[in-house]
Formats: C-alpha cells, structure tokens, sequence
C-alpha cells in the first residue's frame, strides 16, 4: 500500500488508528453514508487481522450485552454489516430463530467482526501508525504508518493526510505492582486472562491453581478450571479485592446508565462530580453475570453430592501485598485481608491475573499534538460531548476518541451496547463539517430514568458559610 493513492491533493475525510470493535462499528457506519461524493476513510490496525479477546474465548462464554449491541444495530438496523444480515450470509437464521438466544457466545461476536473486517473496504491491518502532526500550512493531519509483514517485520514506510482522525487504539491488560516482575517467569505461569486460552493446558498441570480477580473474566476462568480439575482434586484458590462475589447489575432501571441519556447527563456534570462518581459504579461493568455464579455455585455443590467439600476457596475482601518465587514451581503470595487486619501467606504452582484492562495511554501517538491539546485538573484529555480532544482553535481538524473517555463520558465508554450510538455521533459531526448535513437519525430520548434537572428551573446548591464558633474552656 502507498501512503495514499492521491496524495495531498485529495486527502481522505477521516483516518482511524486501531481497529477493535469501536473503529470497526465506526468504519462500518461510514460505509453506509450515501452522497454524490463517498467519505473516504482509512483504517490502521498492527495487527495481521481483527480479533477480539482471544484469550477469552471460553467455551459457552457470552457477551454481556444483547446480539442487538453489535456494530451497526442500534444506529443503523437496515445496515448490511449488522450481527443478522452476518446470519443471513452463513444461512444461520433459521438456526439462531430458534436457539432463542438473546446473548450471544463471545467467539460468535469474534466470528461475526471478523467477517465485517474481511469485507468492509479501507481496512488496512498489518499496519502499526507511528505518530500523528497537525499540519497547519495545509489544515491537515499527517499520519505516519510502518507497513509490516506477516512475521511482523518492517516492509514499507508510509504516510497519509486526513482532515479528521479517530483512535480506537483500545485498552491493555493490568497486571499489579507486587505481580509485575513474575510475569515472565519460566518456570511458574503468572498470566494475564487475556492469554488464558493460549495458557490453559499449561495451567491445568500445575499442582495449585490461584485466580485473583473477581469481575466476569474471573469467574468465567475460575468455573473453566474447576470443570476441567477432578472432584476432591480441584486445588483452586480464588481471591479478590472486592468485599463479595458480587452479581452485576442487571435490572432493567439499573442498565440505563449505558444509556446516551445518561452519557450527557455525565458528561455536563462538574470533573470533581465525575470522579467521585466512578468508583461507585464498580457493580455497573465489574461484577459478575448472574448465569456464571449460579453455573459456579452449581458446580461446587455438585461436588458435595458424594460426601466432602471441593478443595476450592473462594476468599473476598484480600488483596496481594507482596510476592516471590519459592524454589523453581512455586510462587509465594503474601496476602492481607482489610476488614479482618490480619495477614497469612498463600502457596501456589500458577497464577490467573483476572485483573481488567487500562485505557491504553495516547500520549506517544499524540506527541506531535500536546502543543495543542486541553488537559483538566488531573493532566487527561478534555473530550467534549462529540467524543472528540478539545484542541486549540487553530486547528481546524477534529480527533475524536474511543473507549479513551471514561473520565468525561462515564462508565458507557467501552460498552458495546453504546458503539453504534458514539460512531454515529462522530459521523454526524463529522460530516456536519464537511457537508452540513446528518447522516443518522439519533433519539433524543432513551431512557425512562431522568438523571437530572433540567430547565430554567435549576438553582444552584450555594454551600453554607463556616461559622466559627469561639471555644470555651469549662472549668
């Protein structure tokens, strides 16, 4: 591939950097924007093809959210890239008619973005970008890409121009401090659930199992090893910051908070609001589906039918102090528990890290722009309600973001459920600049939750004033 087929004299409207299920459901709304004129994007991924999470591609593992929350759906239904026009295509709608499923497995999501990926045209993989510049003599980004082979080897270096870009560059996996320095240790697997499937066998020899980490990913690890250990033999030990298995939140109320509803009512909010709030969300996108407790809970008595108990602790409320190596097959875990303030020491063959992921930094990409980028009072990205960095005026492009805006648009950032909406709003805005027009129609309502005042009627909450009141001693 060249740089761009016509160079600068006719630059593509809009480049994206990564392509996971955000910029694909964003690439994918773009191909069904109707015009004389098509918009002309370009999308880069390092990757040799799109894959989701194939770590975690467990056997009978479901998305979280329904098939409705695919790429396109919930912006588009009449797209050709939804989750059923990719049924159709395989002759499975007759089949998915009558499984009933309403939530799909995980690898059939993977099936399904993997089919969109081969198809939809401007998806360039094998392509690792490099850094991006504003260039104001042309009122255009630079784009510097590395193209790469299949062994991941440099082939070619390139460049292209963009009036506007997207980063979809996605998240990484945790791995804490006291774990850090034995992940890559030989003898003793320390893994990240991200690599799970890739481990299992691997796991599932060693002696003594330990899994820390209690959101879904956890538990969905946890049940797979159980299955596969023998009865009285199981040899597991679960831990978790979190103060109880806890179930996540399902009801129906509770769910509309991944509303866009409730993305603008986050987003008006005041940053120090915004922060004290996050935190108390855990329960929104880190417990546990209630069908995997009840199939772990399951199991476990299952296990007690014959007299005894599964060699299997769940423990909640502890966290890893610190850790070592003991001998060559071990670890040693030094482990606290808060509430009880109390500390013992745990012995393990292997460790599952079922600890979640971080937005993955933008700052090197986005060197070339931190002359121009807004940052608030804890040095992050401003990101204004059209999901794009606030930058200075002088630059007439917009670099939207995904799934790199939590801390301004709320715990729906890397929701599925809400990809279709946030691409659409990028690509209205988008092309309200550069045609005056709006592609999708979006509702302006879609909750029955309000979560806030609204109207001329607002009153600010004015603090009391301190009053001081003087001390008098009592003799």
């Amino acid at each position: 591939m060249t740089a761009h087929p016509a160079g600068l004299a006719h630059p593509h409207d809009l480049v994206g950097i990564g392509i996971g299920p955000f910029n694909l459901s964003l690439a994918a709304l773009a191909d069904g924007i109707q015009g004389p004129t098509p918009l002309a994007t370009a999308f880069f991924d390092q990757s040799p093809a799109f894959h989701w999470h194939p770590g975690l591609l467990i056997d009978g593992a479901t998305l979280q959210v329904p098939f409705l929350a695919d790429l396109v759906t919930l912006a588009d239904p009449a797209s050709p890239w939804s989750f059923l026009n990719h049924l159709k295509a395989a002759d499975r709608l007759y089949p998915f008619y009558f499984a009933e499923r309403f939530h799909i497995q995980r690898a059939e999501y993977d099936a399904y973005c993997r089919w969109v990926s081969e198809q939809l045209p401007g998806l360039h993989f094998g392509h690792q970008v490099d850094a991006i510049r504003w260039n104001g003599e042309r009122d255009l980004f630079e784009v510097d890409f590395t193209q790469l082979d299949p062994d991941g080897e440099v082939e070619a270096l390139g460049r292209a121009y963009t009036r506007h870009i997207a980063l979809g560059i996605g998240t990484e996996p945790y791995v804490p401090d006291p774990l850090r320095p034995l992940v890559d240790a030989p003898a003793v697997p320390v893994v990240h659930s991200a690599d799970y499937l890739d481990q299992r066998d691997r796991l599932l020899a060693a002696g003594h199992i330990t899994v820390i980490g209690s959101g879904q990913s956890g538990a969905e690890v946890f049940l797979d090893l159980l299955r596969a250990r023998p009865a009285g033999a199981e040899r597991i030990h679960w831990l978790t910051r979190t103060e109880a298995f806890a179930p996540m939140e399902y009801s129906k109320l509770g769910l509309e908070q991944f509303t866009p509803d409730y993305t603008r009512y986050f987003h008006a909010l005041p940053e120090n609001a915004r922060d004290d709030l996050l935190p108390n969300q855990w329960q929104l996108h880190k417990g546990i589906g209630p069908e995997t407790i009840a199939a772990i809970h399951d199991e476990l008595y299952r296990r007690t039918l014959h007299g005894g108990w599964p060699d299997a602790l769940l423990t909640p409320g502890v966290q890893i102090r610190t850790a070592g190596r003991v001998g060559t097959t071990q670890l040693e875990l030094h482990v606290e528990h808060r509430r009880q303030a109390t500390r013992t020491r745990l012995t393990t063959n292997a460790v599952v890290l079922a600890t979640g992921y971080r937005e993955r930094s933008p700052d090197r990409l986005l060197a070339g722009l931190e002359p121009f980028m807004s940052r608030d009072d804890s040095g992050r990205p401003r990101v204004d309600a059209h999901h794009r960095l606030v930058l200075d005026p002088s630059v007439s492009g917009s670099a939207y973001v995904q799934n790199a805006e939590r801390h301004t648009h709320g715990v729906g950032a890397p929701d599925l459920g809400l990809a279709a909406w946030r691409s659409a709003t990028i690509l209205n805005h988008l092309m309200g600049q550069l045609t005056g027009t709006e592609p999708y129609t979006l509702p302006p309502r879609t909750a029955f939750t309000t979560f806030g005042f609204s109207g001329q009627d607002r009153t600010p909450v004015v603090p009391a004033p301190r009053i001081l009141v003087p001390l008098i001693e009592v003799r």
